[in-house]
């Protein structure tokens, strides 16, 4: 996909700071977008931090927004996790009555998202793996495919048309969710954190707890190098593959020649932003 014309920087023109808020079901990730800068195909986004959304604190909130947009802001919020996104809005519309600085608020829909996916129910697949498809659209070469690695609390390999279109992908748990599911299914078993960047799991497991993390950690690589494979069937042996998400960096090594980009969810909103704030 070409990149927009750095000529035309809808968010510099903008009189808001625009924020942005991708509330995934274990964190809430927050930043703000300063433009796209020269040449940039994706928006810059700078002030990230990442909450627990299970803990949302007003204090901790007002002094990011203190720093992140000190003047009047919008911010979009996309989600998938209702309980938690009405949690934010709750604390921003409060922040936003004290009269500190003008704050809206806008939730992002799928309609909002570049590209249309090529799928029967499109307002059944989560609004973040659209974003970060859309995101994935304009940084891939413009003639291929590429496959999405996100790496959360549900890991997702999805895949995006050379036109940009989302496909489609598969679905199954991350580590954390295989190592609960494990400990509250038996009545042994301890709940263990298999997955390591700098130190892969032992193999053979000499105990319960090496076992637990030698099966999640190896298996979880394994499943996802073999579902990239199989995307690579469906879009051409060369399509790139970008990770995102928590414990990317411990799957790196299992795709080699994959790239990194922790932000790929918020660009994509980022993406979102841009079109419906011009509307």
């Amino acid at each position: 996909m070409s990149p927009p014309d750095d000529t035309e920087d809808r968010f510099a023109r903008l009189p808001e700071t625009v924020l942005l808020a991708d509330v995934g079901n274990s964190r809430i990730k927050l930043a703000a977008v300063v433009g796209h800068g020269r040449g940039r195909a994706l928006p810059t986004i700078r002030h990230r931090q990442e909450i627990d959304n299970r803990g949302l604190r007003t204090n901790f909130l007002r002094q990011w927004l203190a720093v992140a947009a000190p003047g009047p802001a919008v911010i979009l919020v996309a989600s998938v996790h209702d309980a938690a996104a009405a949690v934010l809005e709750m604390a921003l519309a409060e922040e936003s009555a004290t009269g500190r600085r003008p704050l809206r608020q806008r939730r992002i829909g799928h309609a909002d998202l570049p590209w249309p996916p090529a799928l029967p129910e499109p307002q059944r697949v989560g609004i973040d793996r659209l974003a970060a498809a859309a995101a994935a659209a304009v940084v891939k070469p413009e003639a291929e495919g590429a496959i999405i690695v996100d790496c959360g609390t549900a890991a997702t390999v999805d895949m995006v048309a050379a036109d940009g279109r989302f496909l489609g992908g598969a679905i199954l748990p991350g580590p954390t969710l295989m190592a609960r599911a494990l400990a509250q299914g038996t009545s042994k078993l301890p709940e263990v954190w298999a997955l390591e960047p700098a130190d892969p799991p032992a193999l053979p497991g000499r105990n319960t707890r090496e076992a637990i993390a030698a099966g999640i950690g190896w298996g979880m690589r394994g499943a996802i190098a073999e579902l990239v494979a199989r995307g690579r069937l469906v879009l051409g042996p060369s399509a790139p593959v970008i990770l995102t998400g928590g414990w990317s960096r411990a799957i790196l090594p299992a795709v080699p020649g994959a790239t990194e980009m922790p932000d790929l969810v918020l660009l994509g909103i980022a993406l979102a932003a841009e079109r419906c704030l011009a509307r």
